[in-house]
């Protein structure tokens, strides 16, 4: 009996409970995130994984049975290990213009942002003046409960 409750005890401990709003797990609680927001540019890619978008069409042609894609993420870091600077340049150039047109990006999406949420206030506090202003044509024709009440 004595090895029954130990045991229940470290099953408590283990189990896991996982909903949608947060998620407890071992006794930890999870960080909340926050909606990720599909209309913002995506990071560019750095220098590897440029090399990386050709040599996996390289490699794929060369070993068309081949389907483990940790086989193509080894054989690219080991020639990547390999290459001299002057081989890495090409694609780190084609890195540094997709960061700058990341930033460009970024800036106009940030700015977008802030647009719309100095546009979103402006529309809330219209809607809300119409709202009033509703309410009271309704009070208007003198049918109103309260004035029943006298």
């Amino acid at each position: 009996m004595k090895g029954a409750k130990s045991t229940s005890k470290r099953t408590d401990t283990k189990l896991a409970v996982n909903k949608k709003a947060g998620a407890v797990t071992k006794g930890r609680k999870a960080s909340k995130k926050s909606v990720k927001d599909p209309n913002k540019p995506k990071r560019p890619a750095s220098a590897f994984f440029v090399f990386m978008e050709e040599f996996r069409k390289q490699f794929n042609k060369e070993n068309p049975n081949n389907k483990a894609v940790s086989a193509v993420g080894k054989a690219a870091g080991a020639k990547w290990k390999s290459m001299s600077e002057a081989d890495k340049q090409p694609y780190v150039a084609k890195a540094e213009n997709r960061k700058a047109e990341y930033e460009k990006n970024m800036k106009a999406y940030n700015k977008r942002q802030a647009e719309g949420a100095n546009a979103a206030d402006e529309e809330g506090s219209e809607k809300s003046m119409s709202e009033v202003n509703d309410e009271d044509d309704g009070d208007e024709d003198g049918s109103g409960e309260e004035d029943d009440d006298e």
